[in-house]
């Protein structure tokens, strides 16, 4: 599976340009979207799974034109966006049959264990028969998958893909995601939230204002903060004056004392330590310092 974006641009009614000038080389694995809210992450992944048109630019998925062939190309998708809906009055087994039948299960009894395999993959199997609407927030996401997977996609997109979810459902989520990883499957998460890139993706882009930022592995964005984070035990007062100075990543408070992490070239007049830079980090200081976007 491969796909490639080429000068890809979107412009909305408004005047609102969501995406300019983007090119991408997206292949089988996990790829990691990652921006701030408006950066035009949902843009691209309405247009990549044929929501909306672009306004210029070419989109090619395993050689086929997504302007000319979205009859050939929707069978290759499964699509699970942020605002995910279901159907409240249908069991857990209803809909996701409901789902195998769009797809393209006509056959009863393949869609019957097609369904079952799908509830076992992400730990549905035991509540199939409870109503869609009596899941846990982490059930429903789950859910969301199993339909976005009863296809047998090639190419699967996920937009905020761990919202609302606790840790433990998380883990499980990134673990469902990484075993499909490893099929001739092209994954790919837009999303916020750091750590769901960092724990899953080997290739990623940083996208800003629409545009493409950044592009690469998060080793190598990781690479360019290596020296400059800076861990430290500051009082109240030391507390202020370090916000003031530089970009705090992470604060833990210990009785009257303040845990920083810093991130700068170096943090004079501080018994301070230097330590392993993680792709939060390497976020943070690339917005700060490649586009100037003040996030202290």
């Amino acid at each position: 599976m491969k796909i490639e974006i080429e000068s890809l641009s979107k412009t909305y009614p408004n005047g609102h340009h969501a995406l300019r000038e983007v090119n991408l080389t997206i292949e089988s694995g996990m790829f990691g979207l990652l921006g701030p809210n408006g950066a035009g992450k949902s843009s691209l992944m309405r247009i990549l799974v044929t929501l909306q048109k672009h306004t210029s630019g070419k989109i090619t998925i395993d050689g086929l034109d997504i302007s000319r062939h979205r009859d050939k190309i929707r069978p290759l998708l499964g699509y699970l966006p942020q605002d995910f809906t279901y159907f409240s009055k249908l069991k857990t087994w209803e809909f996701l049959d409901y789902a195998a039948r769009l797809s393209g299960k006509k056959r009863k009894k393949e869609r019957a264990a097609a369904v079952s395999a799908m509830l076992e993959q992400v730990g549905l199997f035991e509540v199939r028969n409870r109503m869609a609407n009596k899941l846990s927030g982490g059930m429903k996401r789950r859910l969301g998958i199993a339909q976005a997977l009863i296809a047998e996609p090639k190419m699967l997109v996920i937009d905020e893909p761990t919202t609302g979810l606790d840790p433990e459902e998380r883990i499980r989520f990134r673990n469902i995601l990484s075993d499909l990883s490893q099929k001739d499957v092209a994954i790919i998460l837009s999303t916020h939230i750091v750590g769901d890139i960092s724990s899953t993706c080997n290739n990623m882009a940083l996208l800003h204002q629409g545009s493409v930022a950044f592009n690469g592995s998060p080793e190598t964005l990781i690479e360019n903060v290596k020296g400059r984070v800076w861990q430290l035990e500051v009082d109240d007062a030391g507390f202020a004056a370090l916000k003031e100075k530089y970009a705090i990543i992470s604060t833990i408070p210990s009785f009257d004392k303040w845990e920083i992490q810093v991130l700068a070239e170096n943090v004079p007049d501080y018994d301070a330590i230097n330590i392993e830079p993680n792709l939060e980090h390497a976020y943070v200081y690339f917005m700060e310092n490649n586009l100037n976007v003040a996030l202290r």
